[in-house]
Parts: C-alpha cells; sequence; structure tokens
C-alpha cells in the first residue's frame, strides 16, 4: 500500500475511533466469551480428572473380595476379604483393610458440602501403617476415636471447616455428628480422582459398610524388599482362588487415571458444545457490526476510490483495520476471560458441579486459541467487508446521503439457501440418529445437539436473507406508522425501505436473541410441565422427607434410612414408604442378545420399595404386581432394549456379587423419578447392596407440620410436599438444561450488545440526513419517532424470526426424539411476554441513539459525511 494512501487511512482511522470502539468492544466480548468458556472446560478436565493423586500411592497390590466391574474403576468390590489372610503371608510387608461407604457431608447449618467436580464424598478408614498411608496431614492429628474424622483438604476448603469443627455426616442408616481430627492431603493434592475423602477410624468404616467383624472390602498390600509387585500379585491370585480378585496397584491407578481423565474430556466436551452456542453468537454479532462500520463508511472508501486507490488497495485496508481491532480484542478479550470463567465456575457450583479447586490455566491452548479464534473472527467478518468496499463506486462520494446500492438478489439468495440446506443436512442426521439408535438419555442429548447445530446455521441462513423481508414488513410498520403519526411515519417508512440492509442488521442481532430466549423458555416449561403433571400422576404420597443437601447431578442427597421410624408414628400418617435406590450390571443374558462381539456391559437402577401398600405412595404405569424375595420387574423400556420376557431368569452383579432373579411383570413410571428402570421388594435389596441409597420416605397421611416434629432433631433433612418433592427431585433430570442458561444469558447480552451498537452506528452514519431534517423544520419530536418507528421495524422482523425459529427448534427436537417432555405447545402468554421483552430491548437500545439524532446541529450535519 503506497504512503499517501496509508497517512489516509490513518486519518481515517483517528477520526473513526468512536465507532471503531464499538466494534472492538463488541469483538472483544465475543472473544471473552470464548476464553472464559475454554478455561472453564479446561478446567473442569482437570478438576473431573483429579490429577494424578491416588490413594493406592503407596500400595503394591490390591486384594479385592468377590468380582470387580472393570468398567467400574471406582466401584466397590461385590465380595469380602480377610484381613488375616494376607497378614503373615510370605512376600507381605504390611496389609491393611479398606472399605467406602458413600456419605453425605454437610456443616453443622444442614448445608451440604458438594465433593470436587463430579466426584463423590466417601468414608474410608485410616490407614495406620505408614509402609501404607498416603494421607499427609496438613493440621491436625488422625482419628483415633468413633466420632473423630480427618477430611481431605479440598473437603475442609469447601466446607469451611477447621481442626476441631463438627459437621455431619449423612450414612446409609443413619446420621451421625463427627468432629474433625485432622485435615490432609494425598500427593500434596485436596482430594483423589474419585471424590473428596472422610477418614475414621477402621471400626467406625466397618461398622458403616455392615462388614462382619475382620473382613473388608479390599486389602491394601504392602510387597516385602525385593518382591515384585507383579510377583506378589501372581501367587495371591493362584493361592486365594477365584473368590478374590487380585491387581497391581499399579494397574488401579493407571485405570482410575484414565476413566478420570476420559471423564475429564467428556466434561469438556459437552462445556465445549454448550459453549459453541454463546461462541457462534459472538461471532454473530463481531460479523454485524463490522459490516455495519464498513457500510458506514461508504462515501470516505469512495473518496478513496475517486482519488487514485484501487479496489485491491481498498480491500486490504479494511482486513488490515480488522487485523489491529482483533489483535487488540484478542489480548483483552484473553485477560476478561479469567473473570469470565470464574464468574461461570462460581454459577456452575451453585448447581452442584464445583471446580473452584482447579486453578486457573495459563498454557498456551488457554491462551493461544482465544487470541487466534479472535484474529480469524474479525478478519472473516472483514472478508465480506471487504469485498464490498472494493465494489464501492467513486461516484458515491457525491451523495449527500448514504444509500444502499442495489445489490443482486441471486448471490444472497443462492448464499441463503445454501445454509439453510447445510441444517437441513443436521436435521436429516438427527433423523439417522433417531433410527439406528435405541431410545435413552443418550439418544435424546445426541439428537438435541445435531438439532442445535442445525438451528444455528438455520439461524445464519434467515440473517443472510433478512433484507428481503425488510421492505415488505417495512411496508406494513410504514403505514401503521402513517396512521398514527402522519407525515412522520411516511419519513420513517422511506428510510426503512431505502436502506434494508441497515435495518437487518440491528434485526439480526434481535432474532437470534428471541430466539435464544425463547427456545430455551420453550423447553424449560415443556420439560418442567412434563414432569410436573407425570410426577403428580405417579407420586400418590402427599408428602416426602428428603435432604436438604442435593447431589452432584443437583437432585436431592440421600437421606438416614432411619428416618422412616421417626415419620410412621407421626400423627395422621398411615403409610410410610422408604424408597432405595444402587445400580447393577446385568451378567446374564449377555447384555443386547447374542453377538460374536463382546457386548458392552448394561448397567441399570434398582429401586427398592415395600411392595405391601406401595400403590398407597405410588402409582406405576402397568400395576407392577407385588414382589416376593427373589423377584424382579423391569420397565418396558429396559425388557424391549435387553429383549428380557416375563418369568425369565436373570443374574444381576450388585454390591454383594451375583444375584439371580426372576423377572415377575413389567411396568413403566412415565415421571422417570421413582422406578424408572427395576423394582424389587426391600428384602432383595438388602441382597444386591446392603447399603443401598435411600432418596426418598414417601409419605401418605399426616400435615407437613407432623412431619416436621417428627424429624426436627434429624439434621440435613425436610418435609415437601408432592409438587415441591416433584421438582426437586427432577432437578438431576434437568442439569443439562440449566447448564445452557450460563451460556444463553451470556450470549444473549452480547446479542442485545450487538444490537445497541448496531443501531447506535446506523444513526450516527445518518448524521448529515437527520441534520438535513432538523434544517427544514423537523422538530426533535418528530426525529425521535422515526427513529423508534424504524426500531417497531426491526422488533416485528426480530421477534417473527425469533418466535419461529424458537418454534421450529422445539419441534424438530419432539419429531427426531419422540419424548413426551419436548412438546411444541407453547403457553399462550409466552409469545406476548417475548414480544414484549423485544420491544423494551430495542426501544431501550435505540434510546440513546434518537436523542443523539435529534440533537444534531445543522452546520455539524454539513460537514459530516
Amino acid at each position: 500500500m503506497g504512503n499517501p494512501l496509508w497517512l489516509i487511512a490513518r486519518r481515517s482511522f483517528a477520526e473513526g475511533w468512536v465507532r471503531l470502539v464499538a466494534t472492538l468492544l463488541a469483538a472483544l466480548g465475543s472473544i471473552a466469551l470464548i476464553a472464559g468458556s475454554l478455561q472453564f472446560a479446561l478446567r473442569s478436565q482437570e478438576a473431573v480428572s483429579g490429577g494424578d493423586a491416588s490413594e493406592y500411592s503407596r500400595a503394591d497390590v490390591l486384594v479385592q473380595g468377590g468380582a470387580v466391574d472393570p468398567e467400574d474403576v471406582y466401584g466397590a468390590p461385590d465380595g469380602r476379604v480377610r484381613l488375616d489372610q494376607l497378614t503373615s503371608r510370605p512376600g507381605v510387608a504390611a496389609a491393611a483393610g479398606d472399605a467406602s461407604v458413600a456419605v453425605t457431608a454437610s456443616r453443622t447449618s444442614g448445608q451440604a458440602i458438594m465433593a470436587a467436580a463430579e466426584g463423590r464424598t466417601l468414608l474410608r478408614p485410616w490407614v495406620s501403617d505408614p509402609q501404607l498411608n498416603p494421607y499427609q496431614l496438613d493440621a491436625g492429628r488422625a482419628p483415633a476415636a468413633d466420632g473423630e474424622v480427618a477430611v481431605v483438604r479440598h473437603l475442609a476448603r469447601a466446607g469451611e471447616l477447621n481442626v476441631g469443627d463438627t459437621m455431619t455426616l449423612t450414612l446409609p442408616h443413619e446420621t451421625r455428628q463427627v468432629r474433625v481430627s485432622g485435615i490432609v492431603n494425598v500427593q500434596g493434592r485436596g482430594a483423589v480422582a474419585a471424590g473428596d475423602l472422610v477418614l475414621a477410624p477402621p471400626e467406625t468404616v466397618q461398622r458403616a459398610a455392615m462388614l462382619p467383624a475382620g473382613t473388608w472390602q479390599s486389602v491394601w498390600v504392602k510387597a516385602a524388599p525385593g518382591v515384585p509387585a507383579e510377583q506378589l500379585r501372581g501367587e495371591l491370585a493362584r493361592d486365594l482362588g477365584k473368590a478374590v480378585t487380585v491387581r497391581t496397584a499399579a494397574s488401579v491407578r493407571q485405570a482410575q487415571l484414565a476413566a478420570a481423565s476420559g471423564e475429564g474430556t467428556t466434561i469438556a466436551g459437552i462445556v465445549g458444545m454448550l459453549a459453541s452456542v454463546a461462541i457462534f453468537v459472538g461471532m454473530f454479532v463481531v460479523a454485524n457490526t463490522f459490516g455495519t462500520l464498513v457500510r458506514q463508511r461508504t462515501r470516505r472508501l469512495a473518496l478513496l476510490g475517486a482519488i487514485g486507490a484501487t479496489p485491491r488497495q481498498i480491500a486490504r485496508l479494511i482486513r488490515l483495520e480488522a487485523l489491529v481491532l482483533g489483535a487488540i480484542a484478542s489480548v483483552g478479550g484473553v485477560l476478561a476471560g479469567f473473570p469470565v470463567a470464574e464468574l461461570i465456575i462460581r454459577l456452575f457450583a451453585r448447581d452442584g458441579f464445583d471446580v473452584s479447586g482447579s486453578d486457573p490455566q495459563t498454557g498456551w491452548i488457554a491462551l493461544t486459541l482465544p487470541a487466534l479464534a479472535g484474529i480469524l473472527v474479525t478478519q472473516g467478518a472483514a472478508w465480506q467487508a471487504a469485498y464490498r468496499a472494493r465494489s464501492v463506486s467513486p461516484v458515491q462520494a457525491l451523495r449527500s446521503t448514504v444509500a444502499e446500492p442495489r445489490e443482486r438478489r441471486l448471490p444472497r439468495l443462492l448464499f441463503g439457501g445454501a445454509i439453510l440446506i447445510g441444517a437441513v443436512a443436521w436435521y436429516a442426521v438427527a433423523a439417522a440418529i433417531r433410527a439406528s439408535e435405541p431410545p435413552g438419555p443418550d439418544r435424546t442429548f445426541v439428537i438435541a445437539l445435531m438439532v442445535l447445530f442445525g438451528s444455528l446455521m438455520a439461524v445464519t441462513g434467515l440473517a443472510v436473507l433478512t433484507p428481503f423481508f425488510v421492505r415488505p414488513l417495512g411496508g406494513l410498520v410504514g403505514r401503521v406508522g402513517t396512521l398514527v403519526s402522519g407525515e412522520t411515519g411516511r419519513l420513517a417508512h422511506a428510510t426503512v425501505t431505502r436502506s434494508p440492509r441497515r435495518v437487518a442488521a440491528a434485526a439480526s442481532s434481535l432474532t437470534l436473541g428471541v430466539a435464544l430466549v425463547a427456545s430455551v423458555a420453550l423447553v424449560t416449561i415443556s420439560v418442567n410441565g412434563r414432569f410436573r403433571e407425570a410426577g403428580r400422576e405417579v407420586m400418590v404420597a402427599e408428602h416426602a422427607i428428603t435432604s436438604t443437601a442435593r447431589t452432584a447431578e443437583g437432585a436431592p442427597a440421600p437421606v438416614a434410612r432411619d428416618v422412616v421410624t421417626k415419620v410412621a408414628g407421626a400423627p395422621g400418617v398411615s403409610r410410610a414408604a422408604v424408597l432405595t435406590q444402587t445400580e447393577v450390571t446385568l451378567v446374564s443374558p449377555a447384555p443386547g442378545g447374542s453377538s460374536d462381539e463382546r457386548p458392552e456391559p448394561f448397567a441399570f437402577l434398582v429401586s427398592g420399595a415395600e411392595q405391601k401398600g406401595l400403590r398407597d405412595v405410588l402409582k406405576l404405569g402397568g400395576r407392577p404386581p407385588a414382589l416376593a424375595t427373589g423377584e424382579i420387574a423391569l420397565s418396558s423400556a429396559v425388557m424391549k432394549g435387553q429383549k428380557l420376557r416375563r418369568g425369565q431368569e436373570i443374574v444381576v452383579r450388585g454390591g454383594h456379587g451375583r444375584t439371580t432373579l426372576k423377572v415377575a411383570g413389567t411396568y413403566h413410571d412415565p415421571s422417570h423419578l421413582f422406578a424408572d428402570q427395576a423394582l424389587v421388594s426391600p428384602e432383595t435389596m438388602d441382597r444386591l447392596d446392603t447399603n443401598a441409597v435411600t432418596r426418598a420416605v414417601l409419605v401418605r397421611g399426616g400435615t407437613a407440620e407432623a412431619l416436621n416434629r417428627a424429624v426436627a432433631g434429624v439434621p440435613g433433612v425436610r418435609v415437601l410436599d408432592r409438587d415441591a418433592y416433584v421438582d426437586a427431585a427432577s432437578q438431576s433430570q434437568t442439569r443439562a438444561l440449566r447448564s445452557t442458561y450460563v451460556f444463553v444469558g451470556m450470549a444473549l447480552l452480547l446479542a442485545l450488545f450487538g444490537m445497541a451498537t448496531t443501531v447506535s452506528m446506523s444513526v450516527a452514519e445518518r448524521t448529515r440526513e437527520f441534520g438535513l431534517l432538523g434544517a427544514v423544520g423537523a422538530t426533535t419530536r418528530q426525529l425521535r419517532t422515526i427513529i423508534r418507528w424504524e426500531a417497531a421495524t426491526v422488533v416485528v422482523l426480530g421477534t417473527l424470526l425469533g418466535l419461529a425459529i424458537a418454534m421450529g427448534t422445539l419441534g424438530m427436537l419432539h419429531i427426531m426424539s419422540g419424548s413426551s417432555y419436548l412438546r411444541p405447545d407453547p403457553p399462550w402468554w409466552l409469545f406476548p411476554v417475548v414480544a414484549a421483552g423485544a420491544a423494551v430491548a430495542a426501544l431501550a437500545t435505540s434510546a440513546l441513539p434518537a436523542r443523539r439524532a435529534a440533537a444534531v446541529p445543522v452546520l455539524e450535519a454539513a460537514k459530516a459525511e
């Protein structure tokens, strides 16, 4: 680029810095959103993986009772092993018993302490032998008596616990108050891959795990000096036989690390997919504002062409400006991404997903990718703008006002149509997944993801085609404006129809905002309404006793089973039933039927409930028969998916090893909240898992006041009525939906900022026009009215297109997934509420530009571009 042209470009850049700042802020916000989302994804991956910290770091061999599910590296073994079988064996230097019991830790106030990331809080025995003890005391001492515990550093920090403080532990069968005697780390970290640990004396853990004296779920073994771990493993496996599983501690650590890393990658992928919506909005806004920036400089670019600048030079000028803007926005956006990530982390922690224990990421991925994305986004936005700039005719420099040149309609139609075809292709992928995959949450999630990508492309395609809708809608609004405001309305109609791309730029941002809000609102209303409807259909009990704490999925945490004895005698109570739950794996018949390939293990949830009087608290579809000990009722989805039949015997592996059960009947739980997959009696549940968690105690009869008095002495429990419990229990099912709120909220703010920037810049580019209108007699009120009627056009266009996209998205979700929870049946009040919100947003963003336009002096208008 020649030096004279470069000087002109510098002057143009300096004079238009206000406009450039608006575009710079839009780009910076977009990059901050990208950087913050990436930070959150990377920190989530680190927190879930737990690093390389392992409680087995000092052990050489693990002897685990019974069989171990190789797919569940954190699961407890299903058998028992005696410690005295190992302590005196040759080659064994030390041995310690181990067991784990899932618990809920709470402050004395009853507020639950969430485990790190997706982990659990486990009660484990303190290991006193220094050869095997992996726990390093940061403060205090080891637990020495019943009622004393040591906690890992993350749990102490999350619960604001110090040595000597008291906390509440909710065990499967009781609730206890314990005192913190020490705070520990594991290999320098505050948690392990499985989650948080509460360490108690071995006898306390043995009783909590319902283990006979002298037996454990596992035994940690330290090999004698000179004895390789693999050699000791082989000797113990040969001598102890098939009643136990013998593994090297190193192999278990590697399996846990691999599983945790894989889970971390999955979490990061899910977060990345959620963040893609916000990132898409950021790119959309940058492209929109940069295009408006170039369009409002039409006369300046035409002057450059008139004095000899070639189209190639003008395009290079635009790209250079985009490069400078992108570089500045990238640096600022990467820095702003750290507080954005902290905000996302805080919001997710309130929903049960706490990754605050991880450190901010400063590697090249966390810093380079957002910066590179910022430059690519601004360059991509400048590409179309540069193409338009090089086609500006020098004659346009002589025009008194900026009027859009007539563009060829066919290229825009072809480009928009191609994008819409791409959206249809994503919908076709969703249809193929539905046809090939069995029903279930995984299929629904993948289908929803494909529909989301298709809808984002549909938004882009409609944004390209929006200028074609401006003239007819502008004419409609213009007629209404003429009837209401007379000549002012006619002038507004003329300005709208003369510059359809300018109006379309603002309308497309509003379309995106309306589509985001309406889509989330439609899905939320549909899902919550269906849960409430189905939950009331299934739950006959009037009340439920549940925990004030929450699981990592957001559902109420388990309560102690002894709560039922406290409420059963409350005045007016006619039935109190414990609802327990555990996970088992289908062993026989092989999951999915016979196949030459090894089938994937099929794990499913089994609910336990007292069969006598079950219909007094639950009304399950299909009316399952009263189940005897050793019988199981399966949901119709499980029966169909695993090709099982009534009367068939199946073998499942639970917490106590393999158990043979007879399929006594089929049923369905339309709410998916109480007995979604399988149902057994309490006696059968004890065979599967003595420590099965108690999800709730369902109560028929009695009053809330009487029940509250009955459980007043139990910390961390509450009494909920039917609707409140259904809402609380459905939190785990709607967690993925709630996770979108954070990203959609940030994306909405960015979209509104983009609309405000576009409106402000469109007013600024018509400084001369508004000043001349004032010179010929237009009043301040009339100028403001013109801009408001333009805003009305934006509102009508953006609202109609946004609602159409939202309804289409929900309709596609319903068709593709076949789920009754995604019904395109919105309440009547939603549309006027969304339209009113869009009108408020549009009028609010146009208020300041309207005030500025009305105050343009005539002399300033005369010298404006």
